[in-house]
């Protein structure tokens, strides 16, 4: 059920809002980026802390250039503490393009009549996931217009069929889904068609630049956003991603909102969100950005590192939306999923078009390069491309994931299942050249075993996805 803002109320104490612009600003201008301190905070982050409001508040006021030179490197030393090498791919998958909100920054915005309005038949569907999987995905996200139409029951048949559509090795093993808040119930819905991590993105922090770009529709009411996944939370979903659109307001502001959205989630659930997602503001159909709160290029890889040591254990996703060279660089600083061969165009994998059009997207794409290609240079940059969805079969998630991943155990499950997937890819889509620089990877990989054991074990896996075996997992 998506909500009826005639008949929205609070559901109880723990889903109150709990973003007070009074406390973040009062922290930032507070905040003294001392060299002595700042080094500080990114020792205790390198110590796999959890940073507070108030220190990550110090790194966002920092403003020396070779203090910031040590704040990437401190993010580019951690994830490889946490993370390794391995870089998760994903695909998006846009089932419906119908809105009534009218948001000023989105092509689907329902005053832009220029936008062709289209929904996915269940054939069409089907078609663009065999398409996906021709290609080697094998994580999707959906997403969808905020539409009664796309309600929790149409959303569940589409993730039932998704995982239906199998072609020759290829299925998706994961869906994700972006759409629109829900009641309580309507997550119940969601979950037992088998969804992964339910993404909802408040896209700014700060009510009234919030109140000032949201201009109509479901989507004006800042409080029921906010706590839409407290709902899911308490439907059982406890893989939630949340995200903010750079650009709306301060960048500052809004990375001390994730922050305190995280401390939320950690304080009433026992556990945070498992995706952040920053994406900026993009050129769209018929939309005119207003220019105040762009983000710059170095403000953006500046801050991906910040997000970093700010919540060591949660995954950072990159989209798209920015171009190749941006997207190499901040994977240094701590970036964990990307997407790869993306088109979001409705109908886009299957029509195979090779131009961009923005009347039918919902916003402009900056990386338009093919999955393979994509491989390739995480490839040959020393990345172990990962397809992994191990941790949410076995049960991996929410509290049991953070018992694996807080530790920094979560890397001797993430980079062996990265290898065991990158051996399906090369196997079953990958071109020579590809195959032959994937297995020296593997290979380099494996030579850094000292448990010799589990060596074994992995290579004896890894000839059994050559002879033919597939979904092998630790």
């Amino acid at each position: 059920m998506i909500y009826d803002p005639q008949t929205y109320a609070i559901p109880d104490e723990a889903m109150q809002p709990f973003i007070s612009e009074k406390e973040i600003w009062e922290m930032l201008e507070q905040a003294d980026a001392d060299t002595n301190k700042v080094r500080a905070i990114i020792a205790k982050s390198l110590n796999k802390q959890r940073l507070t409001m108030q220190e990550t508040a110090v790194l966002l006021n920092t403003t020396d250039p070779g203090l910031i030179a040590e704040i990437k490197e401190g993010a580019r030393t951690l994830k490889e503490q946490v993370y390794g090498n391995r870089i998760v791919l994903f695909a998006p998958l846009y089932v419906g393009n119908l809105c009534t909100n009218n948001c000023s920054y989105c092509g689907f915005r329902t005053s832009n009549h220029a936008q062709r309005r289209t929904t996915l038949s269940e054939e069409e569907l089907v078609s663009e996931v065999r398409m996906l999987e021709d290609s080697g995905q094998k994580r999707l996200i959906l997403v969808y217009g905020e539409h009664p139409k796309y309600n929790a029951d149409f959303i569940a048949d589409s993730v039932r069929t998704v995982y239906k559509v199998k072609k020759g090795n290829g299925e998706i093993r994961r869906v994700n889904i972006n759409a629109a808040p829900m009641d309580t119930d309507g997550f119940r819905t969601v979950k037992e068609a088998g969804i992964g991590t339910y993404q909802v993105f408040q896209e700014t922090y700060h009510r009234e630049a919030y109140a000032k770009v949201h201009q109509g529709g479901m989507k004006r009411n800042y409080d029921y956003r906010l706590t839409a996944l407290d709902r899911a939370q308490e439907a059982g979903i406890d893989d939630v991603g949340i995200g903010a659109l750079f650009g709306l307001y301060d960048w500052r502001f809004e990375v001390m909102g994730l922050i305190r959205h995280v401390n939320h989630f950690e304080s009433v659930y026992n556990v945070g969100p498992h995706t952040i997602s920053f994406p900026r503001i993009k050129k769209a159909s018929n939309v005119n950005v207003d220019p105040e709160y762009l983000v710059s290029d170095e403000e953006f890889t500046r801050m991906v590192a910040i997000l970093r040591l700010a919540v060591p254990y949660t995954g950072l996703i990159l989209t798209a939306r920015e171009p190749a060279h941006i997207r190499k660089e901040v994977l240094k600083y701590g970036v964990s999923q990307i997407d790869g061969g993306t088109r979001i165009e409705l109908k886009a994998y299957s029509g195979n078009k090779p131009q961009q059009d923005l009347d039918a997207e919902q916003f402009e794409i900056n990386d338009s390069r093919t999955l393979n290609e994509v491989m390739d240079e995480l490839i040959d940059t020393g990345y172990s491309p990962s397809f992994c969805t191990a941790c949410y079969r076995v049960g991996r998630t929410g509290e049991h994931f953070m018992e694996f991943s807080v530790p920094g155990f979560i890397k001797r499950y993430c980079t062996p299942n990265a290898m065991l997937t990158l051996a399906e890819y090369l196997e079953d889509y990958a071109p020579a050249d590809t195959r032959e620089a994937g297995y020296k990877l593997i290979d380099k990989q494996l030579k850094e075993y000292d448990d010799e054991r589990f060596k074994s074990m992995l290579s004896d896996r890894l000839e059994r996805v050559k002879t033919g075996e597939r979904d092998l997992y630790f």
